[in-house]
């Protein structure tokens, strides 16, 4: 433990550190997901067999049909699936720390050899684009399960807002990487990404550890704060999730569809944005990776506003944490839906369009008062397994998404072809907030207990 005669007013808490770097840990895993989104724009050949204008060129242009763009955008989250299931386990039994410290290592390495592997074929950049998405898999579950060890009661939410650095990766991605690319070429769009990598990975493991406890430079004020604030909810020792108590769980489910509708809304605007503002409404690319961003921007600005305010109200005791859910839910899923349904009727202007996804998406930023926290209430225990569930299901869309806008756009790609894919959206919203609101829960369950011996006032120790 570290002693300092600093006044207080001047020591960083170690766990606004740890925050800090679950930002900066979201952000990569981020970077490396979403740069093929505007990157391939650059490396195809143009698909529209009526046009006769001739493409910039930023480097080797490949024939790749729209339905090979779908394919390669979506391998991303086949591999991602994978993980995700169990990374909350092996985050529980090996720490958070080493097990998304060493996947964002060699995931930054496969990224930084997209552009050889786009040189063999196709199909080497889909096993990149796979492997990048087998590996980060593990982040977010990773994460949810550091947060649950540093994170008091009322600091969760901007614990959890902290994770909405994958977001702020989307938002300086797309802009960053038309700018490299315009200048550069595409290739170096891919290797900057490597690099910057490499750089958070050797922060990450000099900073992060897995608990107050194992933190070698945390005061012994901070580390009780924070023990004392988790109380018995949360444990150190090594178990086997409780599979059996989830299937049965109408509180899990319900979190589950929640999840899978914010994740619908984020992975479409994700993949498909950059294309839908390049090709559909003609802005040039450094635009298009900019106009692409201003969702996500707001969407990270309102998840910080959404997580202080949850914070303000679980402090107060306002509401308790289901009511609080399922208020939060408004914003997050049900005003969003309702935006997407105007887009699909009323979006003509090109600038109408973005303002409008800009505004839907900044909504969603609640959802770290909703779908984003409820692991962390139902089973603080087990919140980086139940977060690695929901995840892998809320990651099909990752895969869906582009293949229904291929659907729709391989024989027009117009904007009447894009009401349909924004109404689609809408009601994917719109429906999981609906069963929520009847289903969901905030109280920890009773399968967080560790063993049947455990009594009622090691689980439930914090006012529900």
């Amino acid at each position: 433990m570290v002693h300092t005669n600093l006044p207080s007013w001047l020591i960083i808490p170690k766990r606004f550190n740890i925050a800090v770097m679950l930002f900066m840990a979201c952000l990569m895993s981020y970077m490396m997901r979403v740069n093929l989104s505007i990157n391939i724009i650059a490396m195809v050949k143009n698909t529209d067999a009526n046009s006769t204008e001739e493409l910039p060129d930023y480097g080797p242009r490949y024939d790749w049909s729209q339905s090979d763009q779908a394919m390669l955008l979506g391998a991303f989250f086949y591999g991602y699936m994978i993980t995700s299931l169990p990374a909350g386990m092996l985050a529980e039994n090996f720490g958070g720390k080493i097990v998304a410290g060493i996947a964002c290592l060699l995931a930054g390495i496969l990224t930084a050899l997209t552009p050889l592997a786009a040189a063999w074929n196709m199909w080497a950049v889909w096993a990149i684009r796979f492997g990048i998405g087998f590996l980060t898999g593990v982040v977010y579950p990773c994460c949810h399960n550091l947060v649950s060890k540093w994170a008091p009661p009322d600091e969760k939410g901007k614990f959890v807002a902290s994770l909405m650095g994958g977001t702020f990766g989307t938002v300086i991605t797309w802009p960053i990487s038309g700018v490299i690319i315009e200048n550069m070429g595409w290739d170096w769009a891919f290797y900057m990404v490597g690099i910057f990598v490499l750089i958070v990975v050797i922060a990450w493991f000099i900073v992060v550890d897995d608990s107050p406890a194992q933190h070698s430079t945390i005061s012994i004020k901070e580390r009780e704060y924070i023990e004392k604030s988790l109380g018995n909810t949360v444990s150190n020792k090594k178990r086997f999730p409780p599979y059996k108590a989830l299937i049965v769980s109408l509180p899990f489910w319900s979190l589950l569809l929640l999840h899978y509708g914010s994740m619908w809304g984020l992975f479409f605007l994700i993949t498909a944005t950059p294309k839908f503002l390049s090709e559909v409404l003609g802005f040039n690319l450094s635009s298009a990776g900019f106009l692409s961003s201003l969702p996500h921007l707001a969407r990270l600005l309102c998840a910080f506003g959404f997580g202080s305010i949850a914070d303000l109200i679980r402090r107060k005791n306002w509401l308790s944490v289901t009511k609080m859910r399922k208020v939060f839910c408004l914003p997050s899923h049900v005003i969003p839906g309702i935006l997407l349904v105007i887009l699909a009727f009323f979006g003509k202007d090109p600038y109408v369009c973005v303002a409008i996804m800009t505004i839907s998406l900044g909504f969603n930023g609640a959802a770290t008062a909703s779908n984003l926290q409820n692991s962390q209430d139902l089973a603080p225990n087990y919140a980086g397994t139940l977060y690695g569930i929901i995840n892998c299901v809320g990651t099909t869309p990752g895969i869906f998404s582009p293949l229904i806008v291929a659907a729709f756009t391989e024989e027009n790609n117009t904007i009447e072809q894009w009401h349909y894919i924004f109404l689609i959206g809408a009601a994917v919203y719109i429906i999981p907030a609906l069963i929520y609101w009847v289903f969901g829960s905030g109280k920890i369950q009773k399968w967080n207990e560790l063993d049947t011996t455990s009594s009622k006032e090691e689980i439930v120790n914090t006012k529900l």
